[in-house]
């Protein structure tokens, strides 16, 4: 050996080989330690997921407030004042310009405009305009983006709630959680990558259901956890009744042993997928009792959140509960607050709603912010769609109703190298159309996995012979919205 080195001139004996070798592997053991994927690629033949961006991130993980139902536009942060002037008079129909419409107002014989009930403010240096519902969002307008111009394809509730979470209308697609959690992983291994909190205001709200936050036809591994307002908050993990943790640690061995003969005998890397679920479940019996008693939080964020979030299950018990499993590094915090479907009694309805989420959505960012983790941090709030600037049904001067209107339509971003404090994107006076950077639904998706360093063209997985992805074929990043 010490020969052939010299003949090619390299001046290397066996210990000096022996030293220099021993340092590369320690560099790569050192380096398996720090970051566990690291060697692994993103799409093997198994589909598993590296926990390497593709490129540096400004997040690190997202808390997506979703309001299930649509929230009106118009009453929140499109501020359109020729709509109260022109009270009860027709949409034009150069303005509506042949837009389709849900089977609830197509057969309106007239299509009355009508104004917000409710007075609108600018606030911040920005000089946004916000509704009067949205009092505690208005003081941290100078740390959110709204975004005035987002767009969708689908008119009704099932299809668009499920465009938004997995960018396709249709079921069995991995929800935007399950693909976080296969492109970057977990960064706690004691609490799951993917969580997703409930909660229902009084008004009228569509259901929610599992498929918006599957896995789809990623492994099991990747399908968001629901966690539950009532004694346990995830369900089945408390051990059963005379088992201690010994013989439960026992049980699972000898479980994973046989899920091991099973797996080498038919190769379903399912198998393997429920092998580490019931280690996960088994370390988040520890986990998940802490995160989730909010006894030792100090009295000043008990007050900032407001009193309903020492109530399970309400929306500011769990955004409170957010920022408590995002701090602890759960990648992707799914919240679905229900019953923003406002076709009639909208005045009264939507300001219920509103109290409902306006302070604790305003607190989490303020939490986030004087914690340091607002940087890190992606928190998205807004529905599927918009509402129509027509009233649905019988018009008066104090009540009304609103359709729904994918044309356009207000979210809002803050955090995780968002710009602060801008508003972006215009619609036209009648508040119907897009007159200025419009933004698609599936641009918005591709701009939250760019924020966490995932090239959404490259975050693809193999399915019936085709590569899959969230955005499917299209998308752009909205750049202009990032710092």
């Amino acid at each position: 050996m010490e020969k052939d080195f010299l003949e090619h001139g390299l001046h290397f004996n066996r210990r000096r080989f022996l030293s220099k070798l021993s340092l590369g592997i320690g560099s790569v053991a050192l380096g398996s330690l720090l970051i566990p994927d690291l060697f692994r690629s993103r799409t093997d033949d198994d589909g598993f997921s590296s926990g390497v961006p593709d490129f540096a991130p400004k997040a690190k993980r997202v808390i997506y407030l979703f309001q299930n139902g649509a929230p009106s536009q118009l009453e929140s942060f499109d501020y359109k004042p020729k709509l109260r002037e022109m009270m009860g008079q027709e949409l034009p129909a150069s303005i509506r310009d042949g837009q389709r419409l849900t089977g609830m107002t197509s057969n309106q014989s007239s299509f009355p405009l009508v104004g917000s009930y409710y007075d609108f403010q600018q606030y911040g240096q920005s000089k946004a305009w916000v509704s009067d519902l949205f009092p505690h969002t208005a003081k941290v307008v100078d740390d959110i983006c709204i975004i005035k111009s987002m767009f969708t394809e689908a008119i009704n509730h099932d299809p668009a709630l499920t465009f938004f979470q997995t960018g396709a209308q249709q079921g069995n697609r991995p929800s935007m959680g399950a693909w976080l959690s296969y492109g970057l992983g977990s960064e706690n291994k004691n609490l799951p990558a993917f969580t997703v909190l409930l909660s229902r205001g009084k008004g009228n709200g569509q259901g929610v259901y599992s498929k918006l936050w599957t896995n789809g036809f990623l492994d099991s591994t990747h399908q968001g956890v629901q966690f539950s307002s009532g004694e346990d908050p995830v369900l089945y993990l408390k051990d059963p009744e005379g088992l201690g943790r010994a013989e439960r640690r026992k049980m699972l061995d000898n479980l994973a042993a046989l899920n091991e003969l099973s797996f080498q005998e038919f190769g379903d890397p399912e198998i393997g997928a429920k092998i580490q679920q019931y280690e996960m479940a088994y370390r988040m019996q520890t986990a998940v009792p802490e995160i989730t008693d909010v006894s030792k939080e100090p009295d000043d964020i008990i007050k900032l959140y407001g009193p309903d979030c020492l109530v399970p299950g309400t929306f500011a018990a769990n955004c409170l509960l957010a920022r408590k499993l995002s701090e602890n590094g759960v990648r992707f915090v799914q919240l679905y607050h229900q019953g923003w479907d406002q076709h009639g009694n909208l005045p009264s309805e939507m300001a219920g709603q509103a109290k409902d989420v306006d302070q604790a959505s305003a607190a989490l960012v303020t939490d986030l912010k004087q914690r340091g983790l607002l940087d890190e941090t992606l928190v998205i709030w807004g529905g599927e769609f918009g509402r129509t600037n027509y009233s649905q049904g019988k018009l008066t001067k104090d009540n009304y109703g609103r359709d729904h209107h994918p044309r356009c339509f207000s979210v809002w971003m803050a955090g995780g190298g968002v710009k602060p404090g801008i508003v972006y994107g215009e619609t036209d006076d009648f508040g119907y159309n897009i007159i200025k950077d419009p933004v698609h639904v599936h641009d918005f998706q591709a701009t939250v996995l760019h924020q966490l360093g995932l090239n959404h063209e490259k975050l693809t997985f193999k399915h019936l012979g085709r590569r899959y992805r969230l955005t499917d074929v299209a998308g752009k990043v909205v750049k202009d919205i990032l710092v």
